[in-house]
């Protein structure tokens, strides 16, 4: 399965979920076959909005260096890549809650991609499939929806550090990105700082610590503990309109996101010490628990 770059549509389309479900056969589940471009590219609808952002050929010329840089571990692509699609495709959230975008770019920019990430190790005679979800699914699973929504709820401002963070560690992807409370700033900063000063470093652990933030934010209030005025809507926008004379993302260096606006350190620093608290009474398998919950807020 592969993608020529000449054959694209020179622009992004939104192919709605009935559409990509229906073609999502198990050849192409497989990597046997090739979701068929042309008929794809019919059937989508074109993105009635102006600017290079749009482009198939920047996205295509991109994930094709991610899959040559990272050949020889496809899990590390996506501490990688995830700052650097955030930074090429200059989305608002309301754009990059549509599910047509994604179903798009999985099943005619870049098929091949999906399998050559997501793709599993065949075991017995049957081959080997990538779940249908990882081409057309929720923002956590499909393939590129879940880097960008990790670098876009993970970000400090402009700076995508912690967002490489969050994504060399699979749990945080697979299990913290599901959480609503995560759409808080600096929750979503808090988690980073912990994994950052090594207070939470295997998958077994983040999934306790991320277990313990959800059940405890349904009786406290983050926003309250820690406020935050939210990113700057008009920076965002200035960020968005000037990609059109921005050079394509390096490779070799992190991109600068949105100066939007830094999280608020004081309520980082709360939620951080408080999740500390969290988790060290947290179950962990192998770990024993340490103190309780009730105890943490008192």
């Amino acid at each position: 399965m592969t993608r020529d770059i000449d054959d694209l549509p020179e622009r992004l389309g939104l192919l709605r979920d009935a559409l990509a479900t229906k073609n999502l056969t198990r050849g192409v589940l497989t990597g046997q076959e090739d979701p068929p471009l042309v008929a794809l590219s019919r059937a989508s609808e074109p993105v009635d909005k102006p600017g290079s952002r749009w482009s198939t050929r920047s996205l295509r010329e991109l994930l094709e260096d991610a899959m040559r840089l990272h050949a020889d571990d496809r899990t590390h692509a996506d501490a990688w890549l995830a700052p650097r699609l955030h930074a090429t495709l200059r989305l608002t959230r309301a754009e990059a809650a549509e599910t047509a975008l994604w179903n798009f770019v999985a099943l005619v920019v870049a098929p091949d991609y999906v399998v050559w990430r997501h793709l599993p190790r065949s075991r017995g005679d049957r081959k080997a499939a990538v779940t249908a979800d990882r081409f057309c699914g929720p923002h956590y699973k499909q393939s590129f929806a879940r880097l960008w929504w990790a670098a876009e709820l993970f970000r400090d401002g402009e700076d995508y550090r912690p967002v490489v963070t969050a994504c060399r560690n699979q749990d945080v992807l697979n299990t913290v990105l599901r959480l609503d409370v995560i759409d808080h700033r600096p929750t979503a900063r808090a988690v980073t700082r912990l994994i950052e000063q090594g207070a939470v470093t295997t998958g077994r652990e983040v999934n306790a610590l991320a277990t313990a933030i959800n059940t405890a934010g349904s009786t406290l209030m983050y926003d309250v503990l820690a406020p935050d005025d939210g990113p700057d809507t008009e920076a965002l926008r200035h960020w968005i309109s000037e990609g059109d004379m921005a050079p394509p993302v390096s490779r070799d260096s992190l991109p600068d996101g949105p100066d939007d606006g830094e999280i608020p350190r004081d309520s980082v620093n709360t939620l951080a010490e408080q999740f500390e608290k969290l988790f060290m009474g947290a179950p962990v398998r192998g770990k024993e628990s340490r103190g309780s919950e009730k105890d943490l807020f008192e």
